[in-house]
């Protein structure tokens, strides 16, 4: 308990979050959100950026969940075809009502709030799979079979907006996000067609860090935890890109990995 200059007694534990982090048992808990924007001239059409200093309101962590088999890495794979299924058909539908959305966001200013938590979800339930998958490896307990948040070792979470600018969702997708989707074909990989039609995969940094770490775990027994920390950077990055193409938020997304 703390007393005030004015006399006030002052609880000065924080009860007012509520917000559980027990499941990521060695990653630090999500940071407090801050509404502070700052909007450049412009008016309802400018980009928002976030205060300086301020945290993005797109949050994503991941806790590193050991022990973790040395083997199981080379089946989850197969392990996870049902969810890569149900993903599939979900994503479909990501795709569909999205663009519900940007029509509803044209004419009322707002993101119709069951289509922003489905996209949520799908985006949720994304992460926990890839986290437990190739995206991480970083996790043994099987992702479950849910939109909603579950105690899980990889956690996604994005505020609904009450506004939306009606301008900005014109151009936000494909003129502003360009930078960023050059970035993510570095951090993801891409393909190329050859004159005979022959597709070229080139892998992404994420993929050669969870290789890295997959070998180091089957020889050690450990997830080096720098490793983890750039593989949950890079899917930050790339959640905070993917919702801000999806119209989810007007905040342009940071080029960091932090938070």
């Amino acid at each position: 308990m703390v007393r005030d200059d004015r006399g006030a007694t002052i609880d000065s534990h924080d009860r007012s979050s509520g917000v559980s982090m027990s499941t990521l048992h060695n990653a630090e808990p999500l940071p407090v959100r801050s509404s502070a924007t700052s909007t450049t001239p412009g008016g309802d059409g400018g980009p928002v950026l976030p205060a300086m200093g301020a945290a993005h309101p797109v949050q994503l962590e991941g806790g590193l969940d050991e022990p973790l088999s040395r083997w199981l890495s080379l089946v989850k794979g197969i392990l996870l075809i049902p969810h890569l299924i149900v993903l599939a058909f979900l994503w479909i539908a990501f795709c569909v009502v999205t663009v519900v959305a940007f029509f509803a966001v044209v004419v009322t200013g707002r993101y119709p709030r069951p289509i922003f938590e489905f996209n949520v979800g799908v985006l949720r339930w994304t992460w926990r799979v890839a986290f437990y998958g190739g995206g991480a490896l970083a996790t043994d307990r099987y992702p479950p079979f849910t939109l909603a948040p579950a105690d899980y070792p990889a956690v996604l979470d994005i505020p609904y907006p009450e506004h939306l600018s009606r301008g900005l969702v014109l151009v936000k997708w494909w003129l502003l996000a360009i930078p960023h989707y050059v970035i993510l074909a570095v951090f993801l990989g891409w393909s190329d067609w050859t004159a005979d039609e022959a597709a070229l995969r080139f892998p992404g940094l994420l993929t050669v860090l969870v290789v890295i770490a997959a070998l180091w775990l089957l020889v050690t027994r450990r997830y080096p935890r720098d490793i983890l920390d750039l593989v949950v950077g890079i899917a930050r990055w790339t959640v905070r890109v993917v919702a801000y193409a999806a119209l989810m938020r007007d905040e342009y997304p940071p080029f960091r990995l932090g938070r």
